[in-house]
């Protein structure tokens, strides 16, 4: 499966398209930095920042007084990208603030879009864009695929490619505010895969093993990536089989991941502040995603308050 990924709940996006063997397609970012060392540089989030012309520099630089207040987050971190990031409104709070690490920004405004695109040769030849509706704490209510274009911020991301990665050929993905990108990943987004369909996968295998991009996109719908979400640092039970049956039951719903384990301690895995990812509903009708995460918030249960972890492994109290 020349798809490179780590997500169990993800295989059912990928097994069944074909590939040659000596293809390898990342999906996540620690393994497109692997096999992609010539561009590796994309992940420092500064220099992305500076090729930009924003205002920026590490956190022992201090910002000019007129500039605050600012954004800080890490330079680079390829797992849970935004983790530790935070707006720093003053001086004394950014003297407090020093982290390693990390650096600081102008603080950008507008609307935040993530955008997928594929390039052929420096050219971006296919684009889709999706925008969250934000919750509290770093969570999102659920994410929404446009079925429109967005002409204004596919010809700033294909000035970007043309200048800065001219000799690639690949998936990439844009996190832009108002424009600007703030992080650029060598790889597509693997969560909402499905929604795109099997010839788009295919299309994909193409671009990889073929260096071409064949795709007919014309008959493109909205879509969306609903987030069922549990109190943070808790431990939960896996729900039944029948009961995720059950949620995947219309045709609307394309597909339903559980992003957890029950024997892994919560802490080690990669969630928002305010929340833990119970499930993630792909659907093509949102009341229809809200339904299917409506079934799920009852089977899913909290695990009982006195077990508890013991290398990897669940155990209670004696």
């Amino acid at each position: 499966m020349p798809f490179v990924h780590s997500k169990p709940w993800r295989v059912e996006f990928f097994d069944h398209i074909k590939c040659p063997e000596h293809v390898r397609i990342p999906t996540e970012d620690c393994d497109a930095w692997t096999l992609n060392p010539k561009h590796r540089w994309v992940y420092d989030k500064l220099a992305v920042a500076l090729a930009q012309g924003l205002e920026a520099a590490p956190h022992c630089v201090l910002p000019p007084t007129t500039s605050y207040p600012v954004f800080s987050k890490p330079i680079t971190n390829l797992k849970g990208m935004g983790v530790g990031s935070r707006i720093i409104p003053d001086e004394a709070t950014f003297v407090k603030s020093f982290t390693p690490g990390h650096f600081w920004c102008t603080l950008l405004k507008g609307d935040h879009i993530s955008t997928d695109a594929a390039v052929v040769n420096g050219e971006m030849v296919w684009s889709r864009h999706t925008t969250g509706v934000p919750l509290s704490d770093g969570m999102f209510d659920y994410w929404h695929i446009h079925k429109e274009t967005m002409p204004e911020l596919e010809s700033r991301c294909g000035a970007w490619i043309r200048q800065n990665l001219a000799d690639y050929t690949g998936m990439v993905n844009f996190e832009t505010i108002g424009g600007t990108i703030i992080e650029f990943h060598l790889r597509f987004t693997p969560q909402w895969a499905d929604l795109y369909g099997q010839r788009w996968l295919e299309a994909v295998v193409r671009l990889y093993a073929e260096k071409r991009w064949d795709y007919d996109d014309n008959n493109r719908n909205d879509l969306y990536s609903v987030i069922l979400w549990g109190l943070p640092q808790r431990q939960y039970r896996l729900p039944p089989a029948s009961e995720v049956t059950k949620a995947r039951a219309t045709t609307s719903i394309s597909s339903i991941q559980v992003p957890f384990y029950e024997n892994i301690d919560p802490a080690t895995t990669s969630n928002p502040p305010g929340g833990f990812r119970l499930a993630i509903i792909n659907c093509r009708n949102l009341n229809a995603g809200r339904k299917a995460a409506s079934i799920l918030r009852e089977a899913i249960k909290e695990a009982p308050s006195d077990q508890f972890l013991v290398d990897g492994i669940t155990a209670r109290h004696k």
